[in-house]
């Protein structure tokens, strides 16, 4: 049996050709999943992941199955994360995710997964604005936290999606470092029509003016009080990732709650790892799953529910909002890693080792 073998570029050629729309769906197809009860035989496997230190990282073991659905869709895989321990490391996040055969059982295919994580967290946020963010008031202004992967992923991917509306992208770093300006430079070159800012201080107003703010940063301290958040504002959280880390503050989370329009991935997850949430004393029926407020129809087409929009509000700062939590979910990974590895095979793309096995 060969092995087919797909490199970080391999990668990027493939992602290139899923649409917005594909990717919403795939994530929706995920999450709807998690939030239906489990069926026998179960329809997936999402066991707890195995982590173990290394002589200078943490490496993680996710191993995942989605036993039914579409063949971009159902397979069994086995993502192999390498987490830096030292804050100095500016490498990245080494990763490769393990695809079986369902036949034979042995490995299919080994693929690059680097830029792999921070996309199917770009889809899952973006279903998350396409079910709150009013089509009446459409997306304008977005303020983002950080400049690592995961804020590249999301630009790309919200800028091409909302490219009709959206007129200017302030993105908030730490500090303007070589990181933060080489993102700069690809991301104007990529949308020329789109005003980018990129700010290490006096970003506040660009804040209060703000339709959509992503926050991919593990701050362990609010990165903004909630009085710079416009009521209507949709809000998404995508960085803490641990009970002791807070993107934003109790204030926010209760905003949210208030108006019925907090909204988690998996409350399963987010009950465990969600630190702004387990702080604000968030409880189940607080929250909606977001694989709640998808349906598909008769044509396996992807069906919209805007349940969670709040209506436009007047200018006001203490008013409702919407945010999406999300802490990531393991069938994420198998599912985007099995569409790309059923495409790959489909137009032809990387390298195969015959006779692997």
């Amino acid at each position: 049996m060969s092995l087919l073998v797909l490199s970080q570029n391999d990668v990027e050629k493939i992602i290139q050709s899923f649409s917005s729309d594909f990717l919403v769906s795939l994530m929706a197809r995920v999450f709807r999943l998690v939030s239906q009860p489990q069926e026998d035989p179960p329809t997936y496997f999402n066991p707890a992941r195995l982590s173990f230190p290394t002589s200078a990282h943490t490496t993680l073991f996710m191993p995942a199955r989605i036993a039914f659905g579409p063949s971009y869709l159902a397979g069994t895989t086995c993502k192999i994360v390498s987490v830096p321990r030292s804050p100095m490391d500016q490498g990245g996040l080494p990763g490769s995710t393990l695809v079986l055969d369902e036949t034979s059982g042995a490995v299919k295919a080994i693929v690059n997964s680097r830029s792999l994580t921070a996309l199917r967290n770009a889809a899952g946020s973006l279903l998350s604005a396409t079910l709150c963010i009013p089509s009446t008031h459409p997306l304008k202004r977005a303020v983002m936290f950080g400049t690592g992967a995961q804020i590249d992923a999301h630009i790309h991917l919200f800028c091409r999606s909302y490219s009709s509306s959206i007129i200017k992208c302030t993105i908030v770093a730490r500090s303007l470092n070589e990181r933060a300006k080489t993102l700069e430079t690809k991301v104007q070159a990529a949308f020329p029509t789109i005003e980018f800012k990129f700010l290490d201080s006096n970003w506040e107003d660009d804040l209060k003016e703000a339709d959509l703010i992503i926050c991919a940063t593990p701050s362990k301290t609010p990165l903004f009080p909630s009085t710079l958040v416009r009521s209507g504002t949709h809000v998404i959280l995508i960085g803490s990732y641990k009970p002791d880390m807070h993107e934003v503050d109790t204030v926010l989370i209760n905003r949210a709650v208030a108006s019925s329009g907090l909204i988690v991935d998996s409350w399963e997850a987010c009950s465990i790892e969600a630190g702004e949430l387990i702080l604000a004393g968030v409880t189940e029926k607080d929250v909606k799953e977001i694989g709640e407020m998808v349906s598909f129809n008769e044509q396996d087409e992807l069906q919209q529910i805007s349940a969670a929009t709040v209506k436009v509000q007047p200018v006001s700062y203490d008013g409702p909002v919407t945010i999406f939590k999300s802490v990531g979910v393991g069938l994420q990974d198998t599912a985007i890693t099995v569409a790309v590895v059923s495409q790959a095979e489909a137009i032809g793309v990387g390298f195969k080792v015959h006779d692997f096995d």
